[in-house]
């Protein structure tokens, strides 16, 4: 049937009014409705810990009330299998964030631009969203209704509507962001990057960003917001700081020289009582440090308080739900340590997944019924580290770094961590069988570092039969023996 002029013109103007009504109703977000705090909650049986693992490919998931590995939630093969073709499985699983009810995790995979929902009552996928290049963390906000995620390969924030699994709004940022948090009042949200000195401030309600603050540094992999809403700590890696901003005013309060390879940050403690006269729960900030293998604590004042041997290259932290204890994933020792935050020291250490990256403490996992089933059994293997230290008449003084080595479902990875080479320049890894000479190197892979003579590269070779005895690591700036740098085992 045929409409007529008038009232196709009459349906028209109603579509353009009602289009015009919709397009202004999503213009800003309605407000949160936040659950009230509920303060600090004692441990738990229910309670867990869970943690991204880079190289399995695997989120492990542990009881803190036993300090037990239950298993592993398998979201793809483990490195280098994702060089063949990937179909249905993640790679690169790196970022967490949990629901405020605690009954859902969402897993960033950062090579496959995955965001996983898992279910924690059944360990099972409910639902995935892949997003644009190179995800890199996110968060839910503080209603459970959206998750946020800083696509680290663009220029923006993604939202996924949680419940109907599908994008929303992609709220423009500087460029390469890396990790967005929110305020506790839920009005803003923090986000750092990887390729800019700024901390962006988004009004959550508008979905714009209101405020952009100059930092010490362009690479940052991660910050939070204090309990109290009055702070945030952000993390600066390259060049080993925290820089500590007033979440209120964006003003930057002050900078922390923390040392090589800062990485994660997080408040607790002391919960239960503390050496530190006046201090109550998430008064203090528990940084990762993984050039010193340590977790440095400070006062909210940026004081250093305490230094905590941990172990291999700490990544993560999160606090249990009073703040008593703190838990640390161990990138290159594939592990998970707690530590006591009334004594600043090291209480357990538990064999994890491969590489492990963020890690979260969920109180009464899902929803106070955490579930068994969907687990994949693992057995940890504890991978070889090497500090690699120079031989002989160095061309570029107090070159040095490590290696890690771990077996993979094939191939060994070996993370090679460089620093104080020439820059810019293309080195060959060789590994061979003298320590003191090139006898028969084999090359392994070539590398370029960057403009402060760093690098960080993986390598897969068939390595382990030579762990039994000692090999040398030969770093060559070309194919003359006479201009090689020469790194071995102490």
């Amino acid at each position: 049937m045929r409409i007529t002029t008038l009232s196709t013109w009459a349906l028209a103007a109603t579509l353009l009014l009602g289009a015009c009504s919709k397009k202004n109703s999503e213009e800003t977000e309605p407000d949160m409705v936040i659950p009230p705090d509920p303060g600090p909650i004692a441990a738990s049986a229910a309670d867990r810990v869970y943690l991204a693992d880079q190289s399995s490919n695997t989120v492990s998931v542990h009881d803190p009330s036993t300090n037990r590995l239950l298993g592993v939630i398998r979201l793809g093969k483990g490195r280098p299998e994702f060089l063949s073709p990937l179909y249905d499985k993640e790679s690169n699983v790196h970022g967490l964030g949990v629901s405020p009810d605690g009954k859902t995790l969402g897993v960033i995979a950062t090579l496959t631009n995955a965001v996983i929902f898992i279910d924690l009552a059944t360990n099972t996928v409910k639902g995935k969203v892949y997003v644009d290049r190179n995800p890199h963390e996110g968060f839910f906000s503080p209603d459970g209704r959206q998750f946020w995620v800083a696509v680290r390969g663009k220029d923006y924030v993604t939202v996924i509507d949680v419940e109907k699994m599908q994008v929303v709004k992609n709220i423009a940022t500087e460029h390469e962001p890396s990790m967005v948090v929110f305020r506790p009042d839920g009005k803003v949200a923090f986000v750092d990057h990887s390729e800019t000195a700024t901390l962006d401030v988004i009004d959550v309600k508008k979905r714009e960003v209101i405020a952009r603050v100059p930092v010490v540094s362009k690479f940052s992999p991660n910050l939070v917001v204090t309990e109290d809403g009055q702070q945030v700590w952000m993390t600066h890696k390259d060049v080993g700081k925290v820089t500590v901003v007033n979440a209120q005013t964006y003003a930057v309060e002050g900078v922390i020289d923390t040392g090589p390879g800062t990485n994660h940050v997080n408040m607790a403690g002391p919960g239960g009582g503390t050496r530190f006269s006046g201090a109550s729960a998430g008064d203090f900030a528990y940084v990762t440090v993984g050039g010193e293998n340590a977790v440095k604590v400070y006062s909210r004042q940026r004081q250093l308080l305490a230094t905590i041997p941990v172990g291999a290259n700490p990544h993560g932290v999160w606090p249990n739900g009073d703040g008593s204890k703190l838990y640390v994933g161990l990138e290159n020792g594939d592990a998970l340590v707690s530590i006591d935050t009334k004594t600043n020291t090291k209480l357990t250490e538990t064999g994890s997944g491969q590489a492990p990256q963020a890690l979260l403490y969920v109180v009464k996992a899902g929803g106070g019924s955490p579930g068994a089933s969907g687990l994949e059994a693992f057995t940890p293997v504890t991978p070889v580290n090497i500090r690699l230290v120079p031989v002989g008449t160095q061309p570029v003084p107090g070159v040095g770094g490590g290696a890690t080595i771990r077996p993979t479902e094939d191939l060994d990875e070996m993370v090679l961590a460089l620093k104080q080479l020439a820059a810019n320049t293309t080195y060959t890894l060789y590994l061979s069988d003298s320590k003191t000479a090139l006898v028969a190197p084999e090359p392994v892979i070539s590398f370029k570092t960057d403009d402060g003579g760093a690098v960080e590269v993986n390598a897969y070779y068939q390595i382990r039969l030579r762990l039994a005895g000692r090999f040398a690591v030969v770093v060559l700036g070309d194919k003359n023996p006479a201009g090689a740098v020469t790194l071995t085992q102490p």
